[in-house]
């Protein structure tokens, strides 16, 4: 680790005279911003708990040929995904959240992208997806989710289903454990994963709601995600302490849940103790009716 943090200083000293320099600048959440694009996972000294101010990054996704944002919104710390086709502009959006409803559609139309689907991985607790309300406003959007979700949507997905976005697809793998209408989507050449809260960075979805199950939720996790080449990267629905990115490997490796056995999993799981999340009494009737209850 020393080794790595080491070979990372000289960047950050640079970006950070260039950045002393820059007029116009955003102050520390540009600073910040700039540091995560250059050195993911560094926080070249801004504390991840307090970089609130998150917009949107790129990632360099590993597939040739395809466009890729990776968006935060800071009250629910929840990441929203833009994948695209750069050739054909078919573009798909994974768990749009209401409050950037404008900032995701304003790059959706620099971008000059045609929005096909809008898929939310899971109904949602802690915020309303803006898929119903985007609708609206986008001519022909579709949304889609879990046919076990128990939500409306145009598209309700099964295990198997694709995606398709241009010459890219995405394929749904059920991951209940969290809901029964979790799941997580794969990029056809399993480079990337979409695991919503199934799988967390270091971590997982809480079980104790919403036909949360600990059992279902490490099966699904050892069967449907872990199977995943190492190198696939996971992208997950939130974090919480400034992280953006893990592999599949990383997570087999170092997740403190689910490197236990199922019993010690299911024992951390029905003891977490955690409070019910602030905006559940509004958010999942919302996101039943693809959010747009009373919005």
């Amino acid at each position: 680790m020393c080794s790595v943090i080491n070979r990372v200083k000289p960047v950050q000293r640079t970006l950070a005279l260039t950045l002393r320099l820059r007029p116009n600048t955003e102050g520390s959440s540009y600073a910040a911003a700039e540091s995560r694009r250059f050195c993911p996972g560094v926080s070249a000294g801004v504390n991840p708990l307090s970089a609130t101010t998150r917009w949107y990054c790129s990632r360099m996704a590993l597939t040739e040929g395809l466009l890729f944002r990776q968006l935060f919104e800071s009250e629910s710390s929840t990441y929203t995904y833009l994948l695209a086709d750069p050739e054909t502009k078919e573009a798909v959006l994974i768990d749009p959240v209401l409050e950037t409803i404008d900032r995701d559609l304003k790059l959706i139309h620099e971008l000059g992208l045609n929005l096909k689907v809008a898929v939310n991985t899971h109904c949602h607790a802690d915020h309303i997806t803006s898929t119903g309300l985007m609708k609206k406003r986008l001519l022909g959007l579709k949304s889609a989710i879990s046919k076990f979700s128990g939500a409306s949507a145009d598209i309700l997905l099964l295990e198997g289903d694709k995606i398709n976005f241009g010459k890219h697809y995405l394929t749904v793998r059920e991951t209940p454990g969290h809901t029964d209408g979790c799941m997580t989507l794969v990029l056809g050449d399993q480079s990337m994963a979409f695991t919503g809260d199934a799988l967390l960075i270091r971590g997982c979805g809480r079980t104790d709601f919403q036909q949360g199950c600990p059992k279902k939720l490490f099966d699904s996790v050892h069967q449907k995600i872990f199977t995943l080449p190492d190198r696939c990267l996971v992208y997950p629905a939130h974090d919480y302490l400034g992280q953006t990115v893990s592999t599949v490997g990383e997570e087999r490796k170092f997740n403190p849940r689910l490197t236990k056995s199922l019993e010690e999993f299911v024992n951390i799981m029905n003891n977490l103790n955690l409070p019910k999340p602030k905006k559940i009494d509004i958010s999942v009737p919302a996101n039943l009716v693809c959010g747009v209850h009373d919005v």
